[in-house]
């Protein structure tokens, strides 16, 4: 009996093992190892196309040193983490308004929030172009309400004008996890609220905030991770003084042929903005231990 159940248990193992090596190579082939070649290389010099493999940290050095490299640096962060308030900001009443107040109509909204990814994200960044532009359309609708006599320079070209797309073009990926944190909310702990006399505000910061932060932690991380590399949307909208990080790593791959330098660029923006991610979930995992 004791060699069945043995047995048994061997063969559900390797069943596990064989389920789990497919996406394990996938990942490693595509993950790893593109990183473990970016931080090799991060590590070596370029002169021109010859490639010297000696051991060296003056890349990272001169990305720690260099004030333009520290000015992308600061910018991108303080880009993506305003983009990311504003996104979740917004996306929060969009997501309780969907779980809290659509009923039987919650799939129909959902659906409609999906609607933006049907459209590529390159065109969607695009058309803010054609909205903030000198002759674009928010330009036309002020002249023609006379609340200015020339269309003004400022809406575009800038941080505020990459925030301002970001917010936009990311908005879902904020909406759907909230939603989801505030499904699970059981509305049992709401009606017993309203009867021991909370009002609503005391309910949204005793019971709704605290138990979707899950959602909203969840939806800070994936908006935050991605837009700090972000290119595309700098690059389309945010002209000379809303350029990132991704710019210049895009610049020292192609313009400059210096991809050690690159690499190591990508590598400290990567670590970067890991420590601030696992900084921001330790912390958060200590507020949520309270409740």
């Amino acid at each position: 009996m004791g060699g069945t159940l043995n047995f048994s248990i061997k063969t559900e193992t390797i069943k596990g093992w064989r389920l789990l090596s497919v996406p394990f190579i996938f990942s490693l082939l595509l993950l790893a190892a593109p990183l473990t070649m970016m931080f090799l290389l991060s590590f070596w010099t370029q002169d021109y196309l010859t490639l010297d493999k000696t051991f060296t940290l003056n890349n990272y050095i001169e990305a720690a040193t260099q004030p333009v490299y520290r000015l992308l640096f600061t910018r991108s962060l303080l880009i993506s983490l305003t983009a990311t308030f504003f996104t979740v900001a917004l996306a929060f009443p969009m997501a309780y308004f969907i779980s809290f107040h659509c009923g039987e109509r919650k799939a129909l909204w959902l659906f409609l929030i999906t609607i933006p990814f049907w459209t590529s994200y390159l065109i969607r960044m695009f058309l803010w172009k054609v909205i903030l532009g000198y002759n674009g359309v928010l330009n036309s609708f002020l002249l023609w309400l006379e609340m200015i006599t020339e269309p003004v320079t400022f809406l575009l070209y800038n941080a505020n004008a990459v925030v301002l797309a970001l917010t936009h073009g990311w908005a879902p990926f904020a909406i759907l996890p909230i939603f989801v944190s505030l499904e699970k909310i059981d509305r049992s702990l709401l009606e017993a609220s309203k009867d021991l006399g909370d009002s609503p505000i005391d309910q949204f910061f005793r019971i709704i905030l605290p138990l979707s932060a899950p959602g909203v932690i969840g939806a800070a991380l994936i908006i935050f991770i991605p837009t700090v590399g972000d290119y595309i949307t700098p690059k389309l909208v945010g002209g000379t003084d809303g350029l990132m990080i991704a710019n210049m790593i895009q610049v020292q791959f192609s313009k400059a042929n210096n991809a050690p330098l690159a690499a190591a660029l990508s590598m400290s923006s990567l670590m970067i903005v890991s420590f601030i991610s696992i900084v921001f979930v330790l912390f958060n995992k200590k507020y949520l231990r309270r409740y």
